[in-house]
């Protein structure tokens, strides 16, 4: 059943950071200093912190500090289920930029049975951000500060980032309109471009947006249809998925081809789970394709030619990324502008936890640079 209240608190809470605005609710600069720190670096750290508060504010007696029900104090409660329950809807809801997912699966805040108090070691990276965190709570407790004004001060500069991302991605996309009608991309510009993209800090996610930009791109000229993307976080076996880019055909939905996606060299064991997957579908799978980042093993790749008759006629191949695309282009050269407004429209869908806001101005830059030079 819903807690009332606690939604009540969020919506109480948000309507004083937004009718803050660009005015800091916090005075103290070492305080304010710590949740700019939080804020303004992408990591699980700021919904942990933001579950920490709310469990305080639902409930005074609660230590901000004792998020884990493990910890069968008094005092503690379940911060994950404050996190899912209400948070995620919350941060949805007003497009926050925090993780899409909860923090208490990442490993740092995953179990627990002790307080997150000063003294303790959290083994996880970036450390500051947590030693920030762990300094707010300990400031609450402290009475230096109030759990809501924290909070509050929290989802007002969440605000102020949200709103600073879309302006600087509204200044991007209308610079890049005034390109259009200009001759496209040639299809080594393009390769040059995300091969560049591909470059940027935290960009596994981007070959899955590469093979599935192809496929939307001709899906009507093959017959051939994409399912939607499962999230970039979610394993396999928790969505009964083949791949990460699963090819069926059209008005069908059996599997025809899997593409999965590795930023390391693909190996024997990689080939094995496929070929346990393939045998346990209902139905046949075409191609199963490893799509890697990282050279191809030649004995990786010849032993993933001797399962083509102990699978029933499924084939297994291992391509390299950039070779993939660079044979994509030119084979569909007329396609080639349709695969990168494709491959834009993906990037710019992506949740900010797949990829990151700077990746995703950074696609625009690199275009608006290629597409005007």
């Amino acid at each position: 059943m819903k807690n009332k209240k606690a939604e009540k608190i969020l919506d109480r809470i948000f309507q004083k950071a937004s009718a803050a605005s660009l005015q800091p609710l916090v005075k103290k600069r070492e305080i304010a200093e710590r949740i700019e720190i939080v804020c303004r670096t992408p990591h699980a750290t700021i919904r942990f912190l933001m579950s920490c508060l709310l469990g305080k504010l639902i409930d005074s007696k609660m230590d901000p500090r004792k998020p884990y029900t493990e910890i069968q104090d008094d005092d503690c409660f379940s911060g994950r289920a404050l996190d899912e329950d209400y948070l995620a809807a919350f941060i949805a809801k007003h497009e926050l930029p925090c993780r899409s997912t909860t923090a208490f699966l990442t490993p740092v805040f995953r179990t627990m049975n002790r307080p997150i108090t000063l003294d303790i070691k959290l083994e996880s990276r970036p450390k500051h951000v947590i030693s920030a965190a762990v300094q707010l709570l300990d400031d609450v407790v402290g009475n230096r500060i109030t759990a809501e004004k924290l909070f509050s001060e929290i989802v007002r500069t969440l605000i102020c980032i949200r709103d600073e991302n879309k302006t600087r991605m509204e200044s991007l996309l209308k610079s890049m309109r005034s390109n259009v009608g200009s001759l496209p991309l040639s299809s080594g510009a393009i390769l040059v471009l995300i091969q560049q993209h591909l470059l940027c800090k935290n960009s596994s996610r981007l070959p899955v947006l590469i093979v599935a930009a192809a496929y939307r791109s001709v899906e009507k000229r093959l017959g051939e249809q994409i399912l939607s993307l499962h999230a970039h976080n979610a394993a396999d076996l928790q969505t009964g998925a083949f791949g990460d880019v699963e090819i069926c055909l059209e008005n069908d939905d059996a599997v025809v081809t899997a593409y999965e996606m590795k930023t390391k060299k693909v190996l024997k064991n990689d080939i094995d789970v496929a070929v346990e997957k393939i045998q346990r579908s209902a139905y046949r799978v075409h191609n199963y394709i490893f799509v890697t980042t990282e050279l191809v093993d030649e004995e990786a790749e010849n032993y993933a030619s001797e399962f083509y008759e102990k699978t029933g006629g499924t084939e297994i191949a291992i391509l390299d990324c950039l070779g993939f695309l660079k044979h994509f282009l030119h084979f569909f050269h007329r396609f080639r502008k349709d695969f990168l407004d494709h491959y834009q429209e993906l990037v710019l869908a992506e949740p900010d936890s797949a990829v990151s806001q700077s990746l995703k101005e950074a696609f625009l830059t690199l275009r608006k640079n290629a597409e005007t030079d």
